[in-house]
């Protein structure tokens, strides 16, 4: 196992203060290979904040009591904040290497809210980055060193931290939402063009390589309706066109815009409309 650590004046006891926006109290880094497992446990949790930011291999996590276990992957930082439960462990099977680092300070709580960290939010996805290293690693050395207006030079490396975690956390929300947008249009467009055929929206969602409860629950946030309604919708509106337009019998009208049952497409129209088609047609003459 390696280790390496620094902290503010030399002392290992955890800190709250006030006296300035922000202040650096420890830094330090795990490396785990052949030890079989570095257990953390606090219950009462620490007086300051800490960042666990996953640089390799993964670290199992118990948010809140010691029976949940959250496995947490390269690539994620966890955020503490004073007085949490804290509880997790890493395992030398799982190659763990983690950096972390604990702070304090009068606007703590506004400065992570404007470097995009969420109230309510432990887990934040930021990706691996050689950099974040060459930041924590910066941050130990000057905690060792000590040297003249070393502790000014800590805030500015702390900020440095989040403000390149912001980036790929804003990078990261941006690429999330178009990826989202493109594979809601593209559903839309699909129902769109289809809408009078026998669709499966677990089928289209295996074939977009999407899990049904994740597709409905965001296409619904997307257009306001789950799919099957949102195509619902469309064959009513394309009934009620051909009832105004042309003189087909209802149970043809069913039939082309994809229903072959008319009593089932009656029930459906009048669920829409308030009234029957033959209801609807007399309505218009």
């Amino acid at each position: 196992m390696y280790i390496n650590s620094g902290y503010r004046n030399h002392s290992l006891i955890d800190f709250k203060d006030k006296s300035r926006p922000l202040i650096v109290g420890s830094c330090g880094t795990y490396r785990l290979s052949s030890h079989p497992k570095l257990p953390t446990y606090r219950p009462r949790g620490r007086l300051d904040f800490q960042i666990i930011y996953v640089a390799a291999g993964r670290a199992h996590f118990h948010f809140d009591n010691a029976d949940n276990d959250t496995i947490v992957t390269a690539g994620n930082m966890v955020l503490y904040r004073p007085k949490e439960f804290q509880k997790y462990e890493y395992y030398g099977i799982d190659k763990t290497e983690v950096y972390w680092l604990h702070f304090t300070g009068s606007d703590v709580k506004n400065i992570l809210r404007n470097y995009g960290f969420a109230d309510d939010q432990r887990i934040f996805h930021i990706g691996t980055s050689l950099e974040y290293e060459r930041v924590f690693k910066r941050i130990i050395l000057e905690l060792q060193r000590c040297q003249e207006d070393y502790e000014e030079m800590l805030t500015l490396l702390l900020r440095h931290l989040l403000i390149i975690f912001h980036r790929e956390l804003t990078r990261e929300h941006v690429l999330k939402n178009e990826y989202l947008d493109h594979e809601m249009d593209t559903a839309a467009s699909y129902f769109n063009e289809n809408y009078n055929r026998d669709i499966s929206i677990e089928e289209y969602a295996a074939s977009r390589g999407l899990s049904v409860s994740w597709f409905i629950r965001n296409f619904k946030r997307f257009t306001g309706t789950t799919p099957m309604q949102f195509i619902t919708s469309i064959r009513v509106t394309n009934a009620q066109m051909l009832l105004e337009i042309t003189n087909y019998a209802v149970n043809e009208i069913a039939r082309i815009v994809g229903y072959d049952n008319p009593l089932y497409f009656s029930r459906l129209f009048h669920k829409q409309k308030g009234c029957s088609p033959s209801e609807y047609r007399k309505l218009l003459k």
